[in-house]
């Protein structure tokens, strides 16, 4: 997909959310997610590398992939600023070499709160918060080492699922993988019994004293290439921010509920274009916005989205 944003050099209107304290980053954890996302398609999981970063009270789980994709993102468009120095509207046009749909929620835990606070983005940070949910985890003695970290196996019932957790107490964090938490040590590893959704460990490192925050500047901020002002990007996802040294929530964030957030995704679904031009247009922003995506078939038919006929959470029965 291809967009194109024409911007006038302009600071918008933003809403803040009340936020978190903001947490020390200490780790980072590396996961490959697998889910098994139409049953009738066993062959054809869903893969996306993810990305745990955690501290004492705090932790924040997003993909890692997409991570990337800002990068690549923030990248086109700072060359593209370069070659239009001087000019009062920028034209920039981000292609995006993304095959499969990527996971766009984010979801903060903050232990001591209890809180747990979901991200997701449309044009706007939005974020709903909940009481973060009590899992009634069984400890058993059975262990396992994985990547030479001694783990210890856990189990419990959460989500319409059956988990198998494996979970470190050498390393002392609260968190893991999505919504999975509440252990004695950061979770390693986990699925649940059928293995239709697995979080595998893909590695971990400590986050230095002295975290390069060059690429971990405030969400949708991108520095002038004369170093003589910022440029906020309005509408295009740019966040870096989880690969520095804090674990805090967006700044300019919305905060909403889960049922508002869903009557936006249907607008923008049924009209993407009219939805970013009147989103713009409602934070203040001049200029024009166009989606240029793949041709549809002949006779108008919408592409299909894949198809999820097993949720990971799965609704309980009534």
């Amino acid at each position: 997909m291809k967009l194109t944003l024409t911007i006038c050099l302009a600071t918008a209107l933003t809403i803040s959310a009340k936020a978190q304290s903001p947490d020390k980053a200490l780790a980072r954890v590396r996961y490959t997610f697998t889910h098994i996302q139409d049953t009738t398609q066993r062959d054809k999981p869903k893969t996306e590398n993810m990305l745990l970063v955690t501290g004492k009270n705090a932790s924040v789980y997003t993909s890692y992939d997409k991570l990337n994709q800002s990068l690549n993102t923030q990248r086109q468009i700072q060359e593209q600023m370069k070659n239009q120095t001087g000019n009062s509207n920028i034209k920039i046009e981000v292609k995006s070499e993304m095959k499969v749909p990527l996971t766009q929620e984010d979801y903060f835990f903050f232990a001591n709160e209890n809180k747990m606070i979901t991200k997701e983005r449309l044009f706007n940070n939005y974020l709903i918060e909940e009481t973060a949910p009590q899992i009634d985890w069984k400890i058993s003695k059975d262990t396992m080492s994985f990547s030479g970290i001694s783990c210890q196996k856990a189990t419990t019932t959460f989500k319409g699922r059956k988990w198998i957790a494996w979970f470190a107490t050498e390393i002392p964090f609260q968190s893991g993988p999505w919504k999975l938490n509440g252990l004695p040590g950061l979770i390693i590893e986990a699925y649940d019994e059928k293995k239709e959704v697995k979080f595998t460990f893909a590695g971990l490192e400590n986050v230095k004293d002295n975290a390069n925050q060059t690429n971990s500047g405030e969400d949708g901020k991108i520095v002038t290439p004369n170093g003589t002002g910022i440029v906020k990007m309005v509408g295009i996802d740019i966040s870096t921010s989880y690969l520095g040294s804090e674990i805090k929530l967006p700044a300019d964030a919305i905060k909403t509920t889960r049922k508002e957030l869903d009557k936006l995704k249907a607008a923008r679904d049924k009209d993407p274009q009219g939805f970013m031009q009147a989103q713009m247009a409602a934070s203040g922003m001049q200029g024009s916005f166009k989606a240029n995506s793949a041709p549809r078939p002949a006779g108008g038919t919408t592409i299909n989205k894949p198809e999820i006929n097993n949720p990971i959470e799965i609704p309980e029965k009534k």
